[in-house]
């Protein structure tokens, strides 16, 4: 089948925007310029969308998948050897129950392989602790180190591609976006979603409702069940299609485009069956301080969007996210003023924010 035609059958099956990169390596201007305005009229509409010819060959996507199964089919006692409790800066294994604080009254039926970028052991936010920075640790199981840093490897060159383009399409300098990441918390997930016969509710779900809280994401998914929150508050569904990643707008995208870009709400159903995707969240680096650029910096959005510290945000949000993070903050292991506050800009008014 001609890829044109191709391109016609994965559009007419998505309920969301499918953007093809290729443009972005002719070394055309004019066609990088058609990619990054597609890229910028959805992320100011949806927040979500497809990407394709991203230039990520599918036989390293199929031994990614095929890694994240054999880490997750080892017995439970192999796995918590590397569970992420053991650390301070969120590496390792994240078992179901240690996914949201409020265990066994809601359960996000998932388990986890989190790593993130490599930053050396001396590195000075690795040494303050519970600071999403640090080396990654990796199970004894040959060659799987090397196929999952591979793998990360080319989602992190594809975020800075599309990075690039985003810029481009706001207008702005890609080099005063790409000063905030020489070490960022940009993490890898390697994803499990849990078989189970549980009814599908607000308490019982893949994941719940949520932003994310970096850039943007790019995921990889091997089977259905994202419903992402449309313009008009109505879930839909983003099935995989063949040969694409599913690309959302996060929170640091808003605040940086003061509101233009638009960080969507999202979830995965409890669909009951085993499930495995991969999103990697691309950030910044811990201590990138993020509020509207200058060109989009106005009295409204100044006040929408006050200035926050990326990773202190991540932070913010992901200590309620994980069982061992919350527990660790109530027995005073740790403390911060990473308090979720009472006016989240990025659960908009005009949206019913809450899994249904």
């Amino acid at each position: 089948m001609p890829d044109t035609d191709q391109h016609a059958k994965i559009v007419a099956e998505a309920n969301l925007p499918v953007i093809d990169l290729s443009g972005l390596s002719s070394g055309d201007p004019a066609q990088k310029a058609a990619v990054a305005k597609a890229l910028g009229d959805a992320a100011r509409t949806s927040g979500f969308f497809y990407i394709r010819n991203h230039g990520i060959n599918q036989a390293l996507i199929d031994a990614a998948f095929a890694a994240s199964k054999q880490f997750h089919d080892l017995p439970r006692r192999e796995k918590m050897k590397s569970w992420s409790g053991f650390t301070t800066h969120h590496r390792g294994y994240v078992p179901l129950e240690e996914n949201g604080s409020n265990f066994p009254k809601q359960i996000n039926f998932n388990e986890a392989w989190d790593m993130s970028y490599e930053a050396p052991a001396d590195h000075p936010d690795y040494l303050a602790g519970w600071r999403m920075t640090g080396p990654n640790i990796w199970p004894d199981l040959p060659g799987w180190q090397d196929t999952i840093s591979t793998y990360y490897d080319e989602v992190f060159a594809l975020g800075l591609r599309m990075l690039d383009a985003l810029a481009l399409e706001l207008g702005v300098d890609p080099a005063d976006l790409l000063q905030h990441i020489t070490c960022p918390t940009s993490q890898l997930r390697l994803l499990r979603y849990v078989p189970n016969d549980m009814p599908a509710t607000k308490e019982v779900v893949g994941i719940a409702s949520h932003s994310d809280f970096e850039c943007f994401t790019i995921l990889m998914q091997g089977g259905p069940g994202l419903q992402v929150m449309n313009a008009d508050d109505d879930w839909i569904e983003a099935p995989p299609l063949p040969g694409c990643f599913v690309v959302n707008i996060g929170d640091i995208f808003e605040t940086w485009s003061g509101g233009q870009f638009k960080s969507t709400q999202h979830r995965v159903n409890n669909i009951g069956h085993e499930r495995y995707s991969m999103p990697l969240f691309f950030g910044l680096d811990y201590n990138a301080v993020v509020e509207p650029l200058e060109k989009f910096r106005t009295p409204e959005t100044v006040a929408k969007y006050p200035p926050l510290k990326a990773g202190e945000h991540l932070m913010r949000m992901t200590v309620n996210a994980f069982r061992y993070m919350a527990d660790a903050r109530e027995k005073g292991v740790f403390t911060t003023d990473y308090e979720v506050p009472e006016e989240n800009p990025f659960k908009r008014e005009a949206r019913v924010m809450v899994a249904q």
